[in-house]
């Protein structure tokens, strides 16, 4: 999870984030190139290098790049999607999402660790509804949590695991990315800009092991959480290691209801059974 909860480097901050971590997330960059310089990065996005350093600063935290001094940021890992189909095509999330939002109904159901991901995305699409690039007439979002009373596993201090301060993390970065997202949706819905929106969001009493989102009711994309040690900056300045899971830029599993005729798809199976374990979660689970 990230190092900077929301709002803590300002909108000029988390807009050159969001930027940034779509374009490692929609095969823009692959691994192994390098970002451009830190000069070059402020110029494009139209903010000062401490900003810049900021972000790369989380982007280093969260794990997809390396940066040393005198050779610049260098890209150490991706969001892969790779389709469960039969051609086994090249896709992206960010091209998923967007796709998604161009409907003129939008659904999203996600089971995740934390809402951070879908919040990044979700604000970059508010973007293109903000600029008219895209026309949504209903967006109804509806989100699965573990319950904040729960004792994770993940994040905790390596040596130290009744340490509270990485869980405590955690539930703050939940908590800002959450209010985020009800706020960029509602905003949406009161500047008239989308006429129909709904967010809800629940908490169950079980420990996420993978991400899931389900899209329009005909796309799945699946996948585990990784499981890492990583050094992480707490709220109180201090750095520690931790056992923790990689939540963005996780591989993911892409599933689509194909409606083939005759026998269904293993694609096809695969949504409805997690549709049906998201509803039956949300309907006999959560609080």
């Amino acid at each position: 999870m990230s190092g900077e909860v929301l709002g803590a480097g300002g909108k000029e901050f988390q807009r050159v984030l969001d930027r940034l971590r779509e374009r490692l997330s929609d095969g823009t960059y692959v691994v192994g190139s390098r970002l451009a310089t830190q000069r070059n990065l402020a110029g494009e996005f139209g903010v000062s290098r401490d900003t810049i350093q900021r972000v790369l600063r989380v982007l280093t935290g969260e794990g997809w790049i390396e940066a040393r001094q005198g050779s610049g940021a260098r890209v150490v890992k991706v969001s892969r999607v790779h389709s469960a189909g039969p051609a086994a095509e090249r896709v992206h999330l960010g091209k998923l999402i967007d796709q998604t939002f161009e409907r003129p109904e939008v659904t999203l159901d996600v089971a995740l660790l934390t809402s951070e991901s879908l919040d990044a995305h979700v604000r970059l699409q508010a973007d293109r509804i903000q600029s008219r690039e895209i026309h949504p007439q209903r967006i109804a979002v509806r989100v699965l949590l573990p319950s904040e009373s729960l004792s994770l596993p993940y994040p905790r201090a390596k040596g130290n695991p009744q340490d509270p301060r990485p869980q405590e993390r955690l539930r703050s970065i939940t908590r800002a990315h959450t209010q985020s997202l009800h706020r960029v949706l509602r905003e949406l819905q009161s500047e008239g800009l989308v006429p129909s929106v709904t967010v809800e969001i629940r908490r169950v009493p079980l420990v996420p092991t993978f991400k899931l989102y389900l899209l329009n009711g005909v796309t799945a994309l699946y996948g585990p959480y990784e499981v890492v040690e990583r050094r992480i900056l707490l709220d109180d300045g201090e750095e520690v290691e931790v056992v923790d899971v990689v939540g963005l830029g996780s591989d993911l599993i892409h599933y689509v209801k194909d409606g083939a005729p005759g026998a269904e798809s293993q694609g096809s199976r695969f949504v409805r059974s997690m549709e049906s374990w998201f509803n039956s979660c949300w309907e006999l689970l959560a609080e």
